[in-house]
């Protein structure tokens, strides 16, 4: 039984639908085919009653007026006049009776005792099955009739016979027909087992072609559509966050190249600068100075570096201690603390506060809003040539305040601007790292910038380099 239910799960889902629905059909058929057969068998029990009922009434006339029936009514019938009075029953001859005459005589035997009409069945040894009648001719005179149930019989077996041939072809056609048509219903069901298999295979982008066209040409009803509707957009989420997932891999991937290379040049400084101890003239007081500022400045460059980077994994991580310390602040007087700072360390770079609001109060780390404040001056500073123009304009509106940080410079060529953000990215490839920096001050700028539910872009405007910084008003806890 165990074995037989394991081949039965081991059938395509087609196979055992069509053999469930045969198996259905099946009890449907054999309870019609058992109701049908029932209800004729009686319709014809009743029609023989009902015939017998009035060949009995010429025979009680007939035995009225002779004292017993003198003739068969149909070939196969018996009839027998019986006197019941007395207490005892006795044949009346001649009587045309079968050779067993003992159900006949039980019979005349009931009928002494009751009323009315009675119907029997019963087997008459070396004759068959009779179907008896009897009816009362005058008081204590009985005339019991028996009639074969042969040809009722005979009938229902042509009629079983006739039922089991119908519904077997009925049945075989059903269930091929419905395997037909299940076949094709799940044939979508069978183009999603492939595509998946190709996506086990690692074939996404094909597998997921050849769903989209052979199951909208085939369709499979509307659960069958719902079910390749919600199939098809898993495979676009899955096709999406492979792609978002690659594209992560390899920047990761390009993140860990270039921080390998920017750490470096510093630790390549400082083991060289280390390695000149170990001769005499590096050890005279002056140069032995001069070495010294150099690993400082090495390791001061390697600290601000990693510093950045720890910052940046903090920010991307999402920490729950966020790095941000926020309070409230006036982002007017960060920009101007910003502006003059700015005055003193790049003189060469004239810097015009542009006239706006007196004070604009926000909830924000003013350490971190002024870091990138100054890291966008600097970067003016940094990429454009001395004497070049730096503004800086703040503006409130309805629910947010913007400060734009422009430069007159020669601006961003066009195949670099999408990437001004990206880490360790410098437009001019050339660049010396202490004149460029690492490549990580946009990067630091934005990330901090987003933190505070704000926004870090680069305008649009060719002749001028414009950076916008947006925080919201009152930005979301």
């Amino acid at each position: 039984m165990r074995r037989a239910w394991r081949s039965y799960r081991r059938l395509r889902l087609g196979t055992r639908l069509a053999l469930g629905l045969g198996a259905l059909s099946l009890v449907v058929f054999a309870v019609v085919g058992t109701a049908l057969t029932a209800y004729m068998r009686d319709y014809l029990q009743h029609q023989l009653g009902y015939q017998m009922k009035v060949v009995q009434t010429v025979q009680a006339k007939d035995a009225a007026a002779h004292g017993t029936v003198t003739q068969k009514p149909y070939w196969g019938w018996f009839s027998a006049v019986y006197d019941v009075s007395g207490g005892s029953v006795v044949l009346r001859q001649p009587a045309d009776i079968p050779h067993d005459t003992r159900p006949l005589t039980r019979f005349a035997e009931d009928m002494a005792d009751s009323d009315t009409e009675l119907l029997r069945t019963v087997k008459l040894d070396g004759e068959g099955v009779y179907r008896l009648r009897g009816c009362e001719v005058e008081p204590g005179v009985v005339l019991v009739s028996a009639a074969p149930m042969k040809d009722i019989d005979d009938t229902i077996e042509q009629l079983v016979t006739v039922q089991v041939i119908a519904f077997g072809l009925a049945l075989l056609g059903l269930v091929v027909a419905g395997r037909a048509l299940l076949r094709r219903g799940l044939k979508p069901l069978s183009d999603m087992a492939h595509t998946a298999h190709g996506i086990a295979s690692h074939n996404l982008t094909e597998s997921a072609s050849r769903l989209h066209v052979r199951a909208d040409a085939l369709g499979g009803g509307p659960e069958v559509e719902e079910l390749r509707t919600a199939f098809n957009t898993m495979l676009e989420h899955i096709d999406d966050s492979l792609a978002v997932r690659a594209e992560a891999e390899q920047r990761l991937r390009r993140f860990v190249a270039d921080a390998s290379h920017e750490l470096r040049t510093p630790l390549m400084s400082v083991r060289g600068y280390a390695d000149l101890f170990q001769y005499a003239p590096a050890n005279a007081p002056a140069e032995r100075d001069r070495h010294l500022a150099r690993l400082r400045a090495e390791a001061a460059r390697m600290g601000v570096l990693l510093d950045d980077l720890l910052l940046l994994a903090r920010l991307d991580a999402a920490e729950v201690e966020t790095p941000l310390r926020t309070e409230d602040a006036d982002l007017v007087d960060l920009v101007e603390q910003a502006a003059d700072a700015f005055r003193a360390s790049h003189p060469g770079h004239p810097l015009t506060v542009a006239p706006g609001p007196a004070a604009v109060r926000l909830r924000l780390d003013p350490q971190r809003v002024r870091q990138v404040l100054d890291n966008l001056l600097t970067n003016a500073a940094v990429h454009t040539p001395a004497g070049t123009p730096v503004t800086v304009r703040v503006t409130v509106g309805p629910h947010t305040a913007q400060v734009d940080v422009v430069d007159e410079g020669p601006g961003i060529p066009p195949g670099d601007r999408g990437r001004v953000f990206d880490r360790f990215y410098r437009v001019d490839k050339a660049r010396s790292r202490d004149r460029g920096g690492s490549g990580l001050g946009l990067a630091v700028a934005r990330s901090l910038v987003e933190a505070h539910g704000g926004t870090l872009g680069l305008g649009d405007d060719p002749a001028h380099t414009v950076f916008t910084v947006t925080l919201p008003l009152r930005p979301a806890p």
